[in-house]
């Protein structure tokens, strides 16, 4: 059996989502595809870690790749999900979505978990879900929320060509968290209150609250990866972003940040200036859409 599952993108509460504030993260339409009927060349430690001993099914996730490597799509995420849907529908489970995605999420948040050392699982709920939520973790529980953007948004991925290790960004942050607690609370407590002013914007459809409390982040991640002493967002992105921001639009990091992906939303397509200053300092756009179909048959 075959099993497709999307990438994603974390476009509002990186970092706040692991400190109980809601992020925004939406699928796109570049996936991950399993097939059970052919022996896997390579396992994913995701993967392992879901599986054991037991056989893992090939995999191809090209889509999820660009011409200068990770895209930062949520690659390790989508993997795993059309892996276990692949095998789940070897064993008889049926073939609509919303069976599949449920069949699947725990064991691959639990997995992918155990394999990263932590991580907020918003990746994987996308990967099985599809769509765009609005997610939180209470307690050990992930909650999620199916949301639409602000119909009013135009939206455009860049890439940039250069892969940044979620894990790394991570231990740099739990890192300041130990050594300076009251700059790491500080720069905390901005980035959640804008990522949960942001949830509540897309809910009610509000382009321009959703563009400033985004812009807020950005600034926030900006000055918390100033803190940690890691770019999460990048002097490029940065350069980026201050030109966006002067006309009323937005460029920010997706996720962890580095030097991966940006994203772009505004309520009209980049201008003239923004669109040569992107190709100026490498950035590439990325063809994809949003709120992508979640894991299926294939």
């Amino acid at each position: 059996m075959r099993a497709r599952a999307p990438g994603k993108l974390v476009i509002s509460g990186a970092y706040a989502v692991l400190y109980g504030a809601p992020a925004v993260v939406t699928a796109v339409s570049r996936y991950a595809i399993a097939d059970t009927s052919r022996p896997a060349d390579r396992v994913t430690p995701e993967v392992r870690a879901a599986l054991g001993s037991r056989a893992a099914p090939w995999f191809d996730a090209s889509e999820l790749r660009g011409p200068k490597g990770k895209l930062g799509l949520g690659s390790s995420a989508a993997i795993l999900v059309a892996s276990l849907a692949a095998l789940a529908l070897d064993e008889g489970v049926r073939d609509d979505d919303h069976t599949l995605a449920r069949a699947v999420l725990d064991r691959a948040l639990d997995a992918h978990r155990a394999a990263q050392g932590g991580g907020s699982g918003v990746d994987v709920a996308c990967s099985a879900l599809g769509g765009t939520l609005v997610a939180r973790r209470t307690g050990g529980d992930l909650i999620t929320e199916q949301v639409s953007l602000p119909a009013a948004l135009h939206f455009e991925v860049w890439a940039g060509g250069a892969p940044a290790s979620t894990a790394h960004f991570l231990g740099k942050v739990a890192e300041l968290a130990s050594r300076e607690p009251e700059r790491f609370e500080h720069c905390m407590e901005g980035l959640c209150s804008a990522a949960t002013a942001a949830a509540a914007a897309a809910s009610r459809d509000a382009a321009a609250d959703f563009l400033t409390q985004l812009d807020a982040q950005r600034r926030g991640l900006d000055q918390l990866g100033q803190a940690a002493g890691v770019e999460i967002v990048t002097a490029e992105v940065a350069e980026l972003g201050e030109l966006a921001a002067r006309e009323g639009a937005v460029v920010l990091p997706s996720g962890a940040g580095g030097g991966d992906v940006a994203l772009f939303l505004g309520r009209s397509p980049p201008s003239a200036a923004l669109a040569a200053l992107r190709a100026a300092l490498g950035h590439e756009p990325v063809e994809l859409s949003l709120g992508a179909r979640g894991v299926h048959a294939w």
